[in-house]
């Protein structure tokens, strides 16, 4: 088994057909999409009671005069305990719409960030006898691969996405889905030599977009 090559910046670029970053530019594009990726994956599910919404009386609780308590409206109040809640949470999404241009400048850049530091790596993508974790365990080890990592694929692999289910930190993701996030998450990242052509016509749609129009 031969070890997984390192891709520099050059040979990313060569790989993928576009120009990637060679300074800090676009680092704001990255922050606003992995902002809105961990946003979308919010439930937005909390909810709090009002004080229309408490199962509580709507009377007074004391006379208005003559106890010389203070004035109390209703026993919902927010103020008592047990009534509602003022400006509380409710049911809502987090999802922020991003234009497709910062998403795939986004990629670019975190392409571009781990083609700098060493961690984006190719090859071929490995042959499993079966959907086995351990089979997965060993291939890594051979190809020099942490137990941290992304494989991006060409294609669906049933086999090594069955393989790679009980390893916490080693995800598998087809090239025409992986996002920035992605990129970002784990050690280092590694993309089979047919998916490097997916990624490149991704990464090009934005110029393609920009002539027709």
């Amino acid at each position: 088994m031969a070890k997984a090559k390192t891709i520099d910046l050059t040979a990313a670029e060569k790989a993928l057909g576009v120009e990637l970053f060679k300074n800090r530019r676009a680092s704001q594009a990255l922050h606003e999409a992995v902002t809105a990726y961990r946003a979308a994956r919010r439930s937005g599910t909390h909810s709090t009671k009002t004080k229309a919404m408490v199962d509580l009386s709507g009377t007074k609780p004391w006379n208005q005069k003559g106890t010389g308590r203070a004035r109390a409206g209703y026993k919902s109040s927010p103020v008592w305990r047990g009534g509602g809640v003022a400006f509380g949470p409710h049911p809502r999404s987090y999802r922020k719409d991003i234009p497709k241009t910062v998403l795939r400048t986004a990629l670019r850049r975190a392409l571009s960030d781990l083609a700098t530091q060493g961690k984006l790596h190719s090859g071929l993508v490995p042959s499993l006898k079966a959907p086995k974790t351990k089979e997965l365990i060993a291939w890594l080890k051979d190809a020099g691969l942490p137990l941290s990592v992304l494989l991006i694929l060409g294609k669906p692999e049933s086999t090594l996405l069955k393989a790679a289910h009980n390893l916490r930190e080693v995800d598998v993701r087809p090239a025409r889905e992986v996002n920035a996030e992605d990129l970002l998450r784990r050690r280092m990242v590694w993309v089979s030599e047919e998916a490097w052509k997916e990624l490149g016509t991704r990464l090009n749609a934005g110029s393609k977009e920009a002539k027709a129009s």
